[in-house]
């Protein structure tokens, strides 16, 4: 474990020419609203977890059917777009306009099942080692899988040429120098869980946990949770010893790439920041934490055992508030009041 303070907190940008993450959660539900199975998730009481006043978990495991939180990021986008082209979109709006992106998951769904609502292509760039039963998954919401690369990395570079090459439209849930403008409205979407659970917390956090891969929820989070709850929660981001890519970059000052081994927390296994991220974060989170997968998978059992079943990506924010040395780092005791985001179904 390695936990570092915020120097940049309050301040400036770490990337001057990205954005910080929007907080305009007003329009994010009227647009997912026309996407199908849209509804509010739940924010469940795991008092077991933690010896606190309150201990309480965001609950995305049931989002629009896709089982995460990313269902709220590329279907938003495709949302928007469709709604710029008619205020009565329908499954026929976007005929003809292709996404295109590489994933090795959710959010791969999110921009299928984005295309699909509003009559949209989506064709999805998998890495050689991502099963094939995620294959089948995008096939049965009418994308296109393409297998490509050793890794993800390889597969969103071959994205990024198809779209280039073709006309297609490069939908990535990341930000990098010069491709803004889609994650920024991707991250928009994520409010969408960030206001869910302002509203239904019985009271103001005292602690904030968020897992992060390229982070763009905890980006998207931690913005609004300091539009609605200003500076008194502890913001903390967690990330694998593997890819401790946010904590590295607030280290140096700037976004640097941060190599290690494969982690179990998969879908935090990022090398690089999204660059809206790494600005959000800079000016809103306090600490910067990294855990072992074993410190991870420790708590999973847990976890389950509360009916809060997920892998090591989806509880990675869970797991920290759970560990001792963590809570007594940040001073968490039995006033505390924890707020944490599952954020991904067991696979």
């Amino acid at each position: 474990m390695r936990i570092v303070k915020n120097p940049h907190r309050g301040k400036g940008k770490l990337a001057p020419d990205a954005p910080y993450p929007s907080t305009d959660a007003v329009r994010v539900s009227g647009l997912l609203g026309m996407c199908p199975k849209f509804a509010e998730t739940d924010l469940v009481s795991a008092e077991n977890l933690a010896p606190v006043s309150g201990f309480w978990v965001k609950d995305e495991r049931s989002r629009m059917g896709l089982g995460s939180f990313k269902a709220l990021g590329a279907a938003y986008v495709i949302a928007r777009q469709a709604f710029e082209q008619t205020k009565t979109p329908n499954a026929e709006t976007l005929k003809g306009r292709t996404y295109v992106t590489a994933s090795a998951g959710n959010h791969g769904l999110s921009v299928a099942a984005g295309a699909k609502t509003f009559g949209a292509s989506a064709i999805v760039y998998i890495a050689e080692t991502v099963p094939e039963t995620f294959a089948d998954r995008l096939r049965d919401i009418n994308a296109v899988p393409v297998r490509a690369g050793a890794d993800y990395a390889a597969s969103m570079r071959e994205a990024a040429k198809a779209a280039q090459d073709n006309g297609w439209i490069l939908l990535s849930d990341s930000s990098w120098e010069g491709y803004t403008e889609l994650p920024h409205t991707l991250m928009e979407g994520y409010l969408q869980m960030a206001a869910e659970a302002a509203e239904q917390m019985p009271r103001r956090p005292t602690h904030i946990f968020l897992q992060a891969g390229v982070g763009g929820l905890a980006g998207a989070v931690a913005a609004y949770a300091r539009q609605v709850w200003g500076d008194a929660p502890v913001i903390t981001v967690v990330e694998p010893e593997a890819a401790p890519a946010l904590q590295a970059s607030i280290e140096a000052g700037s976004c640097v790439f941060a190599p290690g081994p494969d982690s179990v927390m998969g879908r935090l296994d990022c090398k690089e920041p999204s660059l809206i991220a790494l600005n959000g974060l800079a000016r809103d989170a306090d600490w910067f934490l990294t855990l072992s997968d074993e410190a991870v998978c420790e708590h999973l059992p847990a976890m389950a055992a509360e009916g809060l079943e997920t892998t090591a990506s989806g509880g990675a924010g869970i797991a920290a508030a759970m560990n001792g040395q963590v809570q007594s780092a940040l001073g968490i005791g039995p006033a505390s009041t924890v707020l944490c985001f599952l954020s991904e179904v067991s696979q």
